[in-house]
């Protein structure tokens, strides 16, 4: 019995790295430094992949809970630095003003910490998820897998509309950059 728990480990292990050569890293920038994450976005006018992340009171949320919404992933490497706070601001100001429309946050930052900031900051009209125990870094090829960032999300900007097919999507080249926010309110509003 162990013999076979052991070979279906390795074999696992060993199709999970095959499936992960076959992706192309993407070449981003982090103040004029190249940066690798572990692949592209997902395509425009293809269905989200679907996901399941974890709010501020530690519950599951997939993307499923927003259906029939529009869903603007605000993607991001922390709260607690200055673009990505700036980002969560700008979005949560957006977020008032967009009919059926819900702006979702998304870092590797702990539940505890971006409901502190949240709370700091009175940040109320964005939904706040952490990516600390999921796989959503590697299925929107957002996680970046070396510098000093390794392990951290990349900033993104990612629109799905209310049918769950993505209709905007921004990699910002270079994480000290606020994303193109006029860009992804314009792919709501078409």
């Amino acid at each position: 019995m162990f013999s076979k728990i052991v070979f279906s480990t390795l074999f696992f292990l060993s199709a999970l790295g095959l499936a992960q050569k076959n992706k192309t890293p993407n070449t981003i920038l982090m103040r004029g430094e190249p940066v690798h994450t572990y692949s592209q976005l997902p395509v425009v006018n293809k269905p989200a992949p679907k996901f399941v992340l974890t709010d501020v009171n530690m519950n599951d949320q997939s993307l499923d809970s927003y259906k029939g919404r529009y869903v603007i992933l605000n993607i991001f490497p922390s709260v607690d630095t200055g673009v990505c706070s700036a980002s969560v601001h700008h979005f949560n100001e957006e977020a008032a003003n967009l009919p059926n429309t819900v702006v979702l946050c998304i870092s590797k930052d702990l539940p505890f910490a971006q409901k502190r900031f949240c709370g700091a900051e009175g940040i109320n009209n964005v939904v706040m998820l952490s990516d600390f125990r999921s796989d959503f870094g590697w299925n929107y090829g957002v996680e970046m897998i070396d510098s000093s960032m390794k392990g951290l999300l990349s900033r993104a900007v990612i629109v799905i509309d209310p049918s769950g097919n993505i209709i905007y999507e921004e990699q910002v080249p270079d994480i000290s950059q606020e994303p193109n926010y006029e860009a992804a309110i314009k792919a709501v509003k078409m």
